[in-house]
């Protein structure tokens, strides 16, 4: 098993910021692949239940590229505090992790 690659994960509210976000992330070659999936939220913040329609960005990467990833995205983001977490893959397609490297600029 490896943990040479990951997914970290984000969500925002306007489709204009994910747009960007994923732009960013693939023209700076520090992600192979983006996947958007639209979800409704149900959180605490500052003291009261929030519920809103929100978009959930699937970012895959190298584990090397993460705090770039996560530098950039906070850079990008109008929250406050913006979900952004890392989740390793233990273990994938060798193909498809490859190609993950192969996608993703260097260290």
């Amino acid at each position: 098993m490896s943990t040479d690659y990951g997914v970290a994960v984000t969500t925002f509210s306007d489709p204009e910021t994910g747009r960007r976000i994923a732009e960013g992330l693939l023209e700076k070659r520090l992600a192979a692949c983006v996947q958007t999936m639209p979800i409704h939220s149900a959180y605490r913040w500052k003291g009261a239940v929030q519920r809103e329609a929100e978009t959930m960005m699937w970012i895959k990467t190298r584990t090397a590229l993460y705090p770039e990833v996560e530098t950039f995205i906070r850079s990008m983001h109008p929250y406050e505090t913006p979900e952004i977490v890392w989740l390793p893959i233990a273990a994938g397609s060798p193909d498809y992790l490859k190609w993950i490297g192969d996608e993703t600029k260097p260290d």
